[in-house]
Order: C-alpha cells, then structure tokens, then sequence
C-alpha cells in the first residue's frame, strides 16, 4: 500500500465513522499516537494498537461527534501526511458543545503508520 492509499483510506474512515476498526489494517502494532498535552489523564503518549484502541474508545465514550470537516490528506515526502480536522463535539458528560481544531501527522513505514502527532491551537 502506498503512502497515499494508507492516507485516503485514513481520512475516508475518519469520514465514515470507521476509524476505529481501521487501526489494525492501517496502523503498525509498534505504533506511537502522540497527543500534544494530557488531557483525559491518559498521559500523551498511546503505544501499540491495542493502546490506541483505547484512545479511540474513550474519544468515543466521552464526546458526540456532531459533525464538521476532514481536509483530505497533505502528503509530505513518501513517509508523512497531515490532516486537518475541524469538528464540533457534544461533550457526554456535561453537554457542553466545542468546535475544534487540530492538525494530525501521520508517518508511515513498511506500508503501515508508525506514529501520529496531534497539534492543538491552544492548550489545556
């Protein structure tokens, strides 16, 4: 799968509702998905895809997506792509609704995604 391909299907699952079950076809068992700050308590850094799962799981639990924006993916070279997400959130436990904003790395080796950052226009 070229670095492309593991992009589009990336954003096309993100966009569907599938990110999460795309983890193990997309993403290396090593991976690292780095967050810019600890914001749930889960410290910045998810390692493995099992981890990552988790990450997912609890995005899920937490926040209704309400709807919003995936950039299609910005290649860089032949081993990173970005991603812009703007999406508004209902937050599950208070109610409260967010729009956010953040900027997704992704860098990919052997056909698979090897670690992900996540940048925030501010902070906690």
């Amino acid at each position: 799968m070229a670095l492309m391909d593991v992009a589009n299907e990336l954003v096309a699952g993100c966009r569907d509702g599938t990110a999460a079950q795309n983890i193990d076809k997309l993403y290396a068992p090593d991976a690292v998905s780095v967050e810019s700050a600890d914001f749930s308590g889960m410290g910045r850094e998810a390692h493995g895809t099992e981890a990552i799962k988790g990450k997912h799981a609890w995005w899920e639990s937490a926040f209704e997506y309400l709807g919003g924006d995936i950039s299609d993916p910005f290649p860089h070279g032949d081993d990173r792509f970005a991603v812009i997400f703007e999406i508004k959130t209902k937050n599950k436990e208070t109610g409260d609704v967010e729009e956010m904003k953040e900027v997704a790395v992704y860098h990919v080796a052997g056909d698979k995604i090897v670690r992900e950052e996540f940048f925030y226009p501010t902070g906690p």
